[in-house]
């Protein structure tokens, strides 16, 4: 009998990712492209998926290791199904699948917005996450990562953003649920809340003096985030390292939730 742990020969490297099978939906701009390029030159073939092919090829041109262009709508069910398909030709299987497709927050206060604009970022931020996880189960053996791309607004609403606070606090509890539901397969499913980062989404936020000031005042850092502060977190959950973690949320966000 002993009480000291048994310490392993080695232990997995966090963030390793060289020879893993990823697919990253919204690649063809902003997180998503920055997600291709940090998996890619880590060693990952990654498969692409937006809505526009054009802005995907110049992505996947861009990148070192090799990669898959898929277009079309993560709204549509067969679609997801496609895309499953068609790494699993290429590659035999997926191991990591980014839901990261999303549509921008439409400012608009409850009784502006129309019913159409809370379906439309319900359907894609939600429901196309949803049609993504179901689809990448199929398919992924004993050890795959579902990673979904939430946010700090789904903890931290703002006003004007129902729609947009209600599909990321929605893909909180649909990520907690599938946890539970994949654990016997051996998928672990985790949430990344990024919080106010320097991008063309916040750029609106940013160019208003007083908005910018509320941001950075909630951050405790007290600054807007950087890319490289970012894809740190998701190639984590998509490492081995991280096989114990499931229906969690990782929040990037400089401390804007705690103030």
């Amino acid at each position: 009998m002993t009480d000291q742990i048994q310490i392993p020969e080695t232990f997995p490297d966090p963030g390793a990712v060289a020879g893993k099978r990823v697919v990253i939906t919204g690649a063809s701009r902003g997180l998503g492209s920055l997600l291709a390029h940090a998996f890619s030159r880590a060693g990952a073939s990654v498969a692409l998926v937006a809505r526009t092919e054009k802005d995907l090829k110049a992505v996947a041109g861009a990148l070192p290791g090799p990669s898959l262009v898929l277009g079309g709508d993560v709204t549509d069910e067969d679609f997801n199904e496609a895309v499953a398909d068609a790494a699993v030709a290429e590659w035999g299987g997926v191991d990591a699948w980014i839901c990261n497709a999303g549509i921008s927050p439409i400012v608009a206060a409850p009784r502006q917005l129309a019913a159409s604009q809370w379906r439309q970022v319900l359907e894609v931020n939600l429901t196309g996450a949803f049609l993504g996880a179901r689809a990448a189960a199929r398919v992924m053996a004993n050890g795959g990562r579902l990673i979904f791309t939430g946010s700090v607004l789904g903890e931290r609403p703002r006003r004007g953003l129902i729609a947009y606070n209600a599909s990321k606090a929605g893909l909180v509890g649909m990520a907690k649920g599938l946890a539970l539901d994949l654990a016997p397969a051996g998928i672990t499913v985790n949430v990344v809340a990024p919080g106010w980062f320097d991008s063309p989404l916040a750029q609106g936020w940013k160019d208003d003096p007083g908005l910018a000031a509320a941001i950075t005042g909630h951050t405790a850092q007290r600054r807007w985030g950087a890319p490289e502060d970012l894809a740190g977190a998701y190639q984590f959950l998509a490492s081995d390292a991280s096989a114990f973690i499931t229906g969690t949320v990782v929040s990037v966000d400089g401390g804007y939730l705690l103030t």
